[in-house]
């Protein structure tokens, strides 16, 4: 049976973009073969992106929001519209090639697979910003910064501890199971590790597929709409957000000590006051942290019983044992 594909395009002030990269997607969709839909969720643009999508793609589905709430927000308004078996989340600055969902359809044969996503490229196609990534422990944070390529083509599948919110193919029956991207994370960065953690969590898997290719110009919208500071400060409070998420409460106590006197204070010395505002925040959203740890805990008792990160991070390690890969630098 054909899968079908809807794809949830996140969009402000891209009308740009739109023009660009829009044609590239609907080619490989056409390639693929496969029933689509494509939704466009406007997050308040200023930049005519809506009139032009009206005029030149009537035929996609808008959503439109009245304020910026953010990436997370803005997908989930997108894979709750969706009416079909796959979902293509795409940032509006991202050109696939045109085999690029030939390439990721078979790997939803298995019923395991939550998503896959293929490789991503500057925007020169010269260099490769995302392959698999490999997880690893620096005393109790999760790192993901090493990255891996298969030796040769015809490898088999590799697991990646995440699939890169920019472009991956999900399961939507999946995904409306983990209720999307946690919101606690807007306006951006670490909602798609912490959605592909909680897959992984429930037995599922995420995938990379080396021959599916796609150039990323790269956080365009980030960077023309926030400052640097700013930018650092979510990040680092994002992360404290996952840690916070999903550490067992044994690391919890030991990664809160090792926050404060390993990241916090020392930054702080250093003069970059911006961590206090990352710390802060995560002192602020205690609520909503507790509640995500319920969620997912209720979640993975429900399908294959609790599982750590360390216990996921094994998981993915295991599954790359025998492979032949080449370590990026």
């Amino acid at each position: 049976m054909n899968k079908t594909i809807s794809v949830v395009l996140p969009n402000f002030n891209g009308k740009n973009l739109l023009e660009e990269y829009l044609p590239h997607t609907i080619k490989a969709l056409k390639l693929a073969d496969c029933t689509y839909e494509i939704i466009v969720v406007d997050d308040a643009s200023t930049d005519n992106s809506i009139p032009f999508l009206e005029e030149q793609y009537p035929d996609i589905i808008t959503i439109k929001n009245l304020q910026n709430k953010g990436f997370s927000y803005s997908c989930n308004q997108g894979i709750v519209a969706a009416k079909n078996d796959l979902v293509l989340l795409l940032n509006s600055d991202v050109k696939l090639s045109p085999t690029y969902l030939q390439k990721l359809i078979p790997y939803f044969d298995d019923e395991d697979t939550f998503g896959v996503m293929g490789q991503i490229l500057d925007s020169s196609g010269a260099k490769i910003e995302v392959a698999a990534k490999i997880p690893r422990f620096n005393g109790y944070k999760l790192k993901s910064d090493k990255q891996a390529i298969p030796k040769d083509l015809i490898s088999p599948k590799l697991p990646t501890t995440f699939l890169s919110g920019a472009n991956c193919l999900l399961s939507r029956e999946k995904l409306m199971e983990l209720e999307g991207f946690d919101e606690i994370y807007s306006p951006f960065y670490t909602e798609d590790l912490d959605l592909s953690i909680r897959a992984w969590k429930l037995g599922w898997k995420c995938f990379y597929e080396h021959q599916a290719t796609c150039l990323h110009l790269g956080s365009h919208t980030t960077k023309t709409h926030f400052q640097k500071v700013k930018i650092k400060e979510i990040y680092f409070r994002n992360r404290m957000f996952f840690h916070a998420i999903h550490l067992n409460r044994k690391d919890l106590k030991r990664w809160q000590i090792q926050l404060f006197f390993l990241e916090v204070i020392p930054k702080l010395l250093l003069g970059q006051f911006w961590i206090l505002k990352s710390y802060l925040g995560l002192l602020d959203h205690k609520h909503q942290i507790q509640k995500s740890r319920r969620k997912i805990r209720k979640l993975m008792m429900q399908n294959q019983g609790r599982k750590s990160i360390a216990e996921v991070t094994g998981i993915i390690n295991s599954l790359l044992v025998n492979k032949e890969l080449t370590i990026l630098q």
